[in-house]
This record gives C-alpha cells, structure tokens and sequence, in this order.
C-alpha cells in the first residue's frame, strides 16, 4: 500500500486546494469601539450552480486513529467547503489534485490547533477527520439545487503515516 506522510498546514503547501483558516498572519483591524478585534476575509466562499445559497452547519466527527487506510475521496463541483474547529484540537485535512477528472496522489495535512481550511469548489479530499477525541466544527458550505457531490474509490488504498 502506498504511503502518504502527513505534513503540516501552511498557507502555501495548501494553497492549490484552498485557504488555511487562522489568525495568525491575517489581516485584522479593531471594531466595536475597539473592543474586538475582526480576522478579516480568511475564505474565498464560491457558490455555483442553480440558486445556490450559503449553508452555516456544526458537525460532530468522531474521532480517526492513526495510521489511518484512504479508500475513498470526494468533492463538491458547485461549491467551496470549509471547516472551522470549535475547540483546540487538531485535526486532518486530506486533498487531492484533479488529474483528467479522477483523483490524483493525496496529501494530507496536519491542521494545528486554531486552524481550519476552506477547499476550493471541485477540489478532491477526505472526509472529515477530527484526530485524538469527538470535535465540533462549524461548516461553511453550498446549497442549492443541483448534484454538489461526485466520489472516487481508489483502485488501491493509501496509507496516511504520520512523519517520523
């Protein structure tokens, strides 16, 4: 089984699937009588499609061990999809580049503490894999008519191996 060594989000290593959500690095300027401080414009939010709507959700993912078999990766052609942790634990983000339609080699990378991502519309990934106990994440995605969900099934399974 081919391995995939997991490698720790930076904005450029994620850059070809989307954007690192946090707010270290981020541009931000003081509102509310200078009371909050606002982490602006973090997410390129793409909605396509036939009347497509913003969808804000939560969803609780029980937690993967690693290593951990990928058999499997989906993506979303009408929308971009991000995912937000509601507490400080980490979690995976796995992606593919598009190679002709199908799936290319998976990268998967380690979402620290404080970080979320934003994939871009069409951009092949795992599902949602939270790491070491139950996490919340708040979603934003797409709604709207229209199929905004195609999956592949690899012909043979990676490994995802954490790195030495």
């Amino acid at each position: 089984m081919k391995q995939i060594v997991i490698e720790p989000l930076t904005r450029e290593a994620y850059a070809p699937f989307g954007q690192v959500i946090e707010v270290e690095g981020a541009h931000h300027y003081p509102i509310n009588g200078g009371m909050t401080e606002r982490y602006h414009d973090l997410a390129r939010v793409e909605l396509g499609g036939v009347h497509p709507r913003p969808l804000v959700s939560i969803a609780r993912g029980q937690p993967y061990a690693l290593p951990l078999t990928l058999t499997m990766v989906e993506r979303h052609p009408l929308g971009s999809q991000a995912f937000y942790p509601l507490a400080q634990r980490p979690f995976l983000s796995i992606v593919a580049p598009d190679a002709g339609g199908v799936p290319g080699t998976p990268r998967a990378f380690l979402c620290a503490p404080g970080q979320g991502i934003n994939m871009a519309m069409n951009t092949w990934h795992g599902v949602l894999t939270p790491l070491g106990e139950v996490s919340d994440f708040l979603i934003i995605d797409r709604g709207g008519e229209g199929n905004n969900l195609e999956e592949y099934f690899f012909p043979e399974p990676y490994l995802i191996v954490e790195r030495n």
